[in-house]
Order: C-alpha cells, then sequence, then structure tokens
C-alpha cells in the first residue's frame, strides 16, 4: 500500500512539473493579441507547428528554433519574452 501512494504522489508530482511555469495572473486584456505574438516569434527565428496557451497563462510553441532544432518555447503573454526553452 505504501508503494501505492508513493507512486501516485510520484506521478502527480511529475505531472505538475511537466506542466510549465507560470507566466502571469494579469487579465487577457493586457496580453499581447495572438497575431502580435505570432509575429514576435517569427521575428525571432523560430516556427512552430503548435500554439497554445498553458495552464499557466503562457503562450507556447512546439516547433524549430532558427537552426532547425526541434524546440519547446514559453512566452510571457505580456512582454513577449522567452520564459523558459527546451531544445533537442
Amino acid at each position: 500500500m505504501l508503494r501505492l501512494v508513493a507512486a501516485a504522489a510520484a506521478w502527480l508530482v511529475s505531472g505538475a512539473a511537466l506542466a510549465g511555469p507560470q507566466c502571469t495572473s494579469e487579465p487577457k486584456s493586457k496580453w499581447l493579441s495572438e497575431a502580435a505574438m505570432k509575429a514576435k516569434i517569427a521575428e525571432l527565428g523560430y516556427t512552430y507547428k503548435v500554439f497554445k496557451v498553458t495552464a499557466g497563462n503562457c503562450y507556447e510553441i512546439y516547433g524549430q528554433d532558427k537552426a532547425g532544432r526541434r524546440a519547446e518555447v514559453y512566452f510571457h503573454p505580456i512582454t513577449g519574452s522567452i520564459v523558459e526553452e527546451h531544445k533537442s
């Protein structure tokens, strides 16, 4: 039973870690529009297949950086700055 509880706790913690960063609690009326954010992403040299809003109120893409490497990138929705980036 203890192993089951420990496994469940580990699963919950790992799920939280995969959720990504918390970007803002500001209302969406203060955010860059999706079109403006997509333009900024292109200016930064990224292409993407997926563009979404995360549970942590970030803009997130799955795509490629300018060198062609796969990238998962979280952007602050008000400033457009990169909050977190994972490349492979």
